[in-house]
This record gives C-alpha cells, sequence and structure tokens, in this order.
C-alpha cells in the first residue's frame, strides 16, 4: 500500500495530504489576479469578481459564479457601487459588501434577492473592510469604517445592528482582526501594533495572549478556527503564535523566517484530532505549521496564485488550474496504510489482497487477526477508513475487505457497512465534477442529508436528488416530493413555454405525490405573473379549501365562488360570499350570488340570522314577493306599538297579493282583525290579550267568563264547531260550572258526542255529574263511557247488546271478585254466542 502514503507529509503525530479535488472547468486568462474571491464552506460555491476597483462606466467588473469544480453556473456585469467584500451565507446566498455600507445579496444564479444598510453613518466614512461569519445565529457582517469603528449584524435574517465601542489609539483600519463567537456572544478581537484589543457590546479590553512577549514585534495577521476555538497570530518579525481563542492558553510559538505577512492563514483541524495545524501561504509557498510541535513544517511550492478555504475538516487549496483538499490523515487511516502496521484492519485488508490472489497467506492473516480477538475491530476499521477516503477504488479496496471479514464474524451488525457503503455512494455521486460537492464523510455527517438534499434542490439538480431520496429510501413528504414541489416552482418560471406545457409538465411528473400541493404550485405561478397557468394548476389541486383562497386573492371570484360551491363546504362558501361582499358593490354583489342558487341561499340563511335588513334588499332585487311577504310578517312580531305592527303586516298583506298567495294574505288580514279586537277588549276589559293566538285568546276570555265575546270570536272567525266545543267543555269543567256545563250540552247536539263530556266530569273526580251524559253516548261510545263512571253492569249490557266480544273482554278485564254476577252474565253472553 506503499502509493497510497506516497503523499503523505509527517508533522508531529500526524501526517497530511493533498487529495486532489477537481482539474478545474474554468478558463481564467488572468487567473485568480485582480480578484476578489469566495467560496463557500462544505465544497460549497465559488464567487469571483473580476478586478473589483474598475470604475469604467464602459468597462464594468465582471461577477461569476461557479461550482467548486469550475463550472459556470452564472455571471454577469458589476453595475452597483464598488465591492469591498464577498462572502457566502449558510443557505448558499452571495453577499456583495459594497464601500457604502449596502449588501447586495444574490442566489446561487445571480438572481437579486434583497439589500440591506450597515447603517447610514457608513455611507459618509465608507467601510475600509468587511468580514462574513457564520454563528450559532446564522450568517452575519461585520465591517470597520473609515472612522475607525465596527458594526456588527449577526444574522442577516434577523438584521439587528450593534456598533461597537471605540478603539483608543486607532487610527483607520487596524493592522487585523477577527470575528469570534465565544459563549453565544460574537465580538470582534483585532490588533493595534503590538496592541491586542476584544470588542463586545459594551466594552474595548486590552488582552495580553500569555507567552507573546514585546520582542515578538507587531501582529500584522490573525485567523481563528472553523469553530472558533483556536486563535493564530502572526508578527512583523515572522514569528507564529497559537493558543486558544480565549486568550488563557498558549500552544507555540514559532519564528518562521519569513519577514513578509502571509497572504493568508486558515486552520486545519480534524474534528477529535489532539493537533490543530495552521497554513500559512505566500506567493510560492504553503506551510503547515502543527500547534504542538514548533520545530517542524511541512513545505509545499505554489506555482500559481491560491485562494484558501477553511473547511470543517480541512483546507481546499483553489488555484485557476486545479483544487486541492489539504488535510490532516485520519487516524484509523494512519493505523491501515501506514508502513508495517499491524492494526487490525491493515491485516485485514492484507488478508483480502491475499485471499484475491487465491494465495494461503489470507488464512495466515485471518488466523492471526482471530488470535487477538480483533476480528470485528479490523472490519469496523475498513469500513470507518472507507468512509474517510476520497478516491473509489480505495473504497472499494476497504469495503471489500470489510465484507470479506463479517464472513468470519456470527453477531457482527452490519448497520455501519451498509450506511457507509450507502452514503458513500451518494458522495461520490456529487463529487462528479458536473455536480461539483467535494463533500468529505466528516463534513457530511455534519451537515446532514436532509441539507445537502436541500442544496441538489437549490442547484436544480433534481433528477440526482430525486435518485438519492429514492435509493436511501427517504419518505416521501421528506425526500421525493419535496423535490418535485421545488422543482415545478422552478418550471412555472420558464417564460419559453406556454401554459398548457408547463401544467402538462407539471401534472405528469408531480402527479399525485404526496405533501405536494398544487395550490403552492399555482401560487409561485401567480407570482411570476402568470394567472392563467396558475387557474390551470388549481385545476389539479383535489383540495378546495387550498384553490379558493389563491383564487380569491387572483381576483378570480366567480371561479372562486364555483369552486366553493362544488365543495360542498359551507364554511368556505361563507368565505368566498364574506370576500365578494367586501370587495363588491351592492348590485354586483346580489347579481353574482343570483347565478349561484346555493351561494344565495347560505347567504340569506346568515341574512335572516346576522343581516335583516340586508336580506329585505336581496328580497327586493329579487322581486321576491313571497319571500318579501314572510318577511314583513316576522318584522312585525318585533314591533312594540300596534300601529306599527298593522302597518308592516299591511306591507305583507301587499306582498301576499302581488304573490297571488290568497290564503297567506286573508291569514295575514284576519291576524290584523284579531289585533285590532285584543286591543279593544284590552281597552274595556283589562284582559292583556294583544299579541295571543286566536285559540289563546278564545281559552282566556272563556276563563274569564266573558262568553259573549268567545262566542263573537267563533262566529267572526268561523272557529269549527268541534274546536269551539272543546274549548268551552274545559273551561266550564275547570271552573267547575256544572250547571252551565250541562245548560251547554242541551244548547244543541253536540258535534264533539257526549263521551267527552264524561271524561271531562271525571277529571275532575265528579262521577255525579258524568253519569248524566252516559245516557246521551252513541251506543258504539256506551261502554266506554260505562266503564269510565265505574258502572260494570251497564257496560256489560251494552256490550252484550252489541255483541263486541272486544267490549266484553274490556269489561272482564274490569270485574273483581266481587262483580261475580256481571262475569257470569258475560260468560252466558259470549257462550250463546259461540
Amino acid at each position: 500500500m506503499a502509493f497510497i502514503t506516497a503523499n503523505w507529509n509527517p508533522l508531529g503525530d500526524a501526517f497530511y495530504r493533498k487529495t486532489d479535488l477537481y482539474e478545474m472547468c474554468w478558463s481564467l486568462r488572468d487567473g485568480l489576479r485582480d480578484s476578489l474571491v469566495a467560496a463557500a464552506p462544505y465544497g460549497g460555491p465559488i464567487a469571483l469578481l473580476r478586478e473589483p476597483h474598475r470604475r469604467s462606466p464602459s468597462s464594468r467588473p465582471q461577477l461569476e459564479i461557479y461550482a467548486a469544480s469550475g463550472a459556470s453556473i452564472a455571471g454577469f456585469p458589476w453595475k452597483s457601487g464598488p465591492v469591498v467584500h464577498l462572502g457566502w451565507t449558510v443557505s448558499d446566498e452571495l453577499l456583495c459588501i459594497q464601500e457604502d455600507g449596502s449588501v447586495l445579496i444574490y442566489d446561487l444564479f445571480g438572481s437579486f434577492k434583497r439589500h440591506f444598510s450597515m447603517g447610514q453613518e457608513v455611507v459618509q466614512s465608507q467601510v475600509l473592510e468587511a468580514k462574513v461569519f457564520h454563528s450559532p445565529y446564522g450568517t452575519g457582517v461585520a465591517i470597520v469604517t473609515g472612522s475607525s469603528r465596527f458594526t456588527l449584524a449577526t444574522n442577516i435574517d434577523d438584521l439587528k445592528l450593534r456598533r461597537l465601542p471605540e478603539v483608543p489609539g486607532l487610527q483607520g483600519k487596524p493592522s487585523c482582526w477577527a470575528v469570534l463567537t465565544q459563549d453565544r456572544q460574537t465580538k470582534v478581537l483585532l490588533s493595534n501594533g503590538p496592541e491586542l484589543y476584544i470588542l463586545d457590546n459594551t466594552s474595548c479590553i486590552n488582552v495580553s495572549p500569555p507567552g507573546l512577549g514585546p520582542q515578538a514585534g507587531n501582529i500584522v495577521s490573525m485567523c481563528v478556527s472553523f469553530s472558533y476555538k483556536y486563535l493564530a497570530l502572526f508578527t512583523d518579525t515572522g514569528h507564529l503564535y497559537t493558543g486558544l481563542s480565549h486568550l488563557q492558553d498558549k500552544l507555540i510559538q514559532l519564528d518562521t523566517k519569513k519577514s513578509t505577512p502571509p497572504k493568508q492563514m486558515v486552520w486545519c483541524r480534524r474534528p477529535k484530532s489532539q493537533q490543530p495545524s495552521v497554513v500559512l501561504m505566500w506567493d510560492k509557498l504553503l506551510m503547515v505549521v502543527a500547534g504542538d510541535c514548533p520545530k517542524e513544517t511541512i513545505q509545499f511550492p505554489l506555482e500559481d496564485l491560491c485562494v484558501l478555504i477553511g473547511e470543517l475538516d480541512g483546507v481546499r487549496i483553489i488555484s485557476s488550474t486545479n483544487q486541492e483538499l489539504l488535510q490532516e490523515v485520519p487516524l484509523v487511516c494512519q493505523d491501515i496504510f501506514k508502513i508495517a502496521s499491524m492494526a487490525p484492519g491493515a491485516l485485514l485488508l492484507e488478508a483480502h489482497r491475499e485471499y484475491e490472489k487465491s494465495s494461503q497467506k489470507a488464512d495466515e492473516y485471518l488466523r492471526e487477526i482471530k488470535e487477538q480477538s480483533m476480528l470485528g475491530e479490523a472490519v469496523r476499521q475498513c469500513v470507518e477508513a472507507a468512509g474517510h477516503e476520497y478516491d473509489t477504488n480505495t473504497q472499494k479496496s476497504l469495503l471489500r475487505a470489510a465484507s470479506f471479514g463479517k464472513c468470519f464474524l456470527t453477531d457482527f451488525s452490519p448497520d455501519a457497512f451498509v450506511s457507509t457503503c450507502r452514503e458513500l455512494r451518494v458522495l461520490n455521486a456529487v463529487r462528479d465534477s458536473a455536480v461539483g460537492l467535494p463533500l468529505t464523510h466528516t463534513q457530511f455527517k455534519q451537515m446532514t442529508l436532509q441539507v445537502l438534499i436541500d442544496r441538489l434542490v437549490y442547484r436544480q439538480f433534481y433528477p440526482l436528488a430525486i435518485e438519492i431520496c429514492r435509493y436511501l429510501k427517504i419518505p416521501d413528504y421528506q425526500g421525493v416530493s419535496r423535490v418535485l414541489k421545488h422543482w415545478a416552482s422552478c418550471k412555472v418560471q420558464q417564460k419559453d413555454l406556454s401554459d398548457d406545457a408547463i401544467a402538462r409538465a407539471v401534472c405528469v411528473k408531480v402527479g399525485d405525490s404526496p405533501g405536494v400541493s398544487y395550490s403552492h404550485i399555482a401560487a409561485k405561478a401567480y407570482e411570476c405573473g402568470r394567472t392563467e397557468l396558475a387557474i390551470k394548476l388549481l385545476d389539479f389541486e383535489a383540495r378546495s379549501g387550498e384553490q379558493v383562497p389563491l383564487l380569491l386573492k387572483m381576483k378570480r371570484s366567480q371561479l372562486a365562488l364555483s369552486k366553493a360551491v362544488e365543495s360542498g363546504d359551507t364554511d368556505l362558501v361563507y368565505t368566498v360570499v364574506t370576500y365578494l361582499k367586501n370587495e363588491m358593490n351592492r348590485g354586483d354583489f346580489f347579481m353574482t350570488l343570483r347565478n349561484q342558487p346555493v351561494a344565495m341561499s347560505l347567504y340569506r340563511q346568515f341574512c335572516k340570522l346576522q343581516e335583516q335588513e340586508t336580506l329585505k334588499d336581496l328580497y327586493n332585487q329579487d322581486d321576491d314577493h313571497q319571500e318579501m311577504a314572510n318577511y314583513y310578517v316576522g318584522a312585525s312580531y318585533k314591533e312594540k306599538r300596534l300601529e306599527s305592527r298593522l302597518s308592516v303586516l299591511q306591507s305583507a298583506v301587499d306582498e301576499y297579493n302581488k304573490a297571488k298567495n290568497e290564503f297567506a294574505a286573508k291569514a295575514t288580514e284576519d291576524e290584523m282583525r284579531l289585533l285590532r279586537f285584543q286591543r279593544k277588549l284590552d281597552d274595556e276589559k283589562g284582559a292583556g290579550l294583544l299579541g295571543l293566538s286566536l285559540q289563546s285568546t278564545m281559552e282566556t276570555l272563556l276563563a274569564l267568563g266573558l262568553h259573549k265575546q268567545a262566542e263573537q270570536l267563533y262566529r267572526d272567525f268561523r272557529v269549527p264547531d268541534k274546536r269551539y266545543w272543546w274549548l268551552k267543555l274545559k273551561s266550564l269543567a275547570d271552573k267547575e260550572e256544572w250547571e252551565e256545563l250541562e245548560k251547554f250540552s242541551k244548547s244543541k247536539k253536540s258535534p264533539i258526542g257526549y263521551l267527552a263530556f264524561v271524561e271531562v266530569c271525571m277529571k275532575s273526580n265528579n262521577k255525579h255529574e258524568a253519569r248524566k251524559y252516559v245516557a246521551k253516548v252513541t251506543p258504539e261510545q256506551k261502554v266506554k263511557a260505562c266503564l269510565a263512571v265505574g258502572d260494570l253492569d251497564g257496560a256489560a249490557e251494552a256490550a252484550i247488546e252489541r255483541k263486541n266480544e272486544a267490549e266484553m273482554g274490556a269489561v272482564l278485564a274490569r270485574c273483581s271478585t266481587a262483580d261475580r254476577l256481571v262475569v257470569e252474565k258475560l260468560n252466558r253472553a259470549s257462550a250463546a254466542k259461540k
């Protein structure tokens, strides 16, 4: 395995290696000279602004955006003010910080998103230097102005500018400065000559790094590590100082023998490594200095101007021709690949190589591992090392060795092996130069799969994103559906395709994918000014509740109302109707509802409960005389004064006549007559009749003994005889006026029969009066009447006379042992009948 370690460079207890990532696809005539360059971490895109200080209107600076592989993504001439600094947000948006303090934000494809200002005072004093940093709060911006003041914005998505205190003795910009994030606070560390200061919200504190004496000279360059844990300082005497960023512990101090400050200085540290190191770059030299090895360095010659990009586990080195990753070799890789290694993973890898050659040495290596009971550890090492390797052939060798070793284990969980194989397949796909995401396995784990999918979607690599989601079996709502949703939102923005073509394409691709809302896609189309396309897309939306709000937003109220009615959701219909009522004048509103009977019906129900006056206008608009009359009748009950009530009822009569409803008109006129009669009696007798129904009025009159007035109502309103007789019968019985009741029964033949008289008397427990009417009862009701007054003998005679088995049975049921004669009589009659 000597060829793998050929590019390893020892430094202290560790090794460092440079891995080729890409031969850059771009063609830069002047390389990276006279350019502002910014590259996003985690294999992010590269922004390049050529000749940023050019002022000629005829020849503007060119802003270009590339993938990490150098593949062009976007480019356009810079037409705004002079740019001081470029940087990337955590979501791959480009920040362009200008001299006047304006920060312009562009997406990955060069489309302007928004802008903000770092404060009004910056406009006059100008920005001298700026930095973009990432903190737990998001992406931040820090600037230093011509008035030697610092301004911070910790999170550009929730902009809150902080102007930091003045630095004593500082004129112009400091020698060097950096942003620190410590204890959830963002601070600025700066040097002014030999002095070092920390600025926070309220104070400026002079600090002295432990072990850095005045003889070291003025600090001219500094940098903090990716995690803000470590700090490196470079002085004008060529000394490099490294320590922890809280300035309480020193790591090393080294004389680099360089009189000029480095062009760039970046930390290179692998997570969990005990040996942090610093990479310094001059015009023709790249130097690596370990944090615990002050006398040794690694030096790489440079042939071209380069840019260093600090990463979580290394440093990306970008030149005009190629891109490399400098990193500390992971410990597990060192154990397996270093010369004469006897680590379990190294032995297993060698065993598999011998096995492929059909050599017996494979068995010897396996025996040696098994004797140490380290086969499981050997498999684990090979799997872990495969994740750290960039070369696919090396990955395959390690994974095949791990698979070989697994065959000899009975209780080994394959989960880590399977997940590493899947993750490497994904990483190898996104590392391809056409995609340009040179992620390491460590970065991938830190970034998470979800963020990787988001980045692919953001860069519009939809087919690859979908394949990854399906390959890793991500749930649809988190994977394929989310990708399709973003694809469709971009598709509707294509101006070279017709609305029909886009709608068909979206329908075919998206189909019934769970979690994809056509209304969301339609909203994007509407935002792009394609209203007709939005309407076509809404036709595919199954949920009316999602269709209607957008249609209302697009001012397609008629269609929104139709969709709401079709849904059968009354709440949705009410929502649309309320919106239309507020947006339209009353005439147009009523005309719109007239074309939708269901909506009109629901609105009428609403008005009956909430807006009576609107209901009246609706009926007038429709010339609905019948409903108008009903409205007047209902309204009459709310009138307190009789004259007003009669006036309203007269309006109801007029409307009923127009509707040719003679019965309702006559009934309403009768109601008016009754009201007048009630008022008259109230005035004369104080009877309190106003507002009662006809029957209640008659009952009250009879109860008060006003029989003549009751009879007058009986005649005037043609009350049926049976009803009147019942009312009078109950009234007399309730008052126990038995003589009057007897006279009433003899006044004429009772239309309700005389059984009612018997029952009413018995209800009042007056058997004597009840017996008076038994003789008048018809033969059909004679048995029931006799039973009512307890005359069993009479009941038996009547039943026998009618020869009715049911009646005889009813009498027998009422008989007791004392009624033996009645029972015998009924039994003889039954026997004779048979």
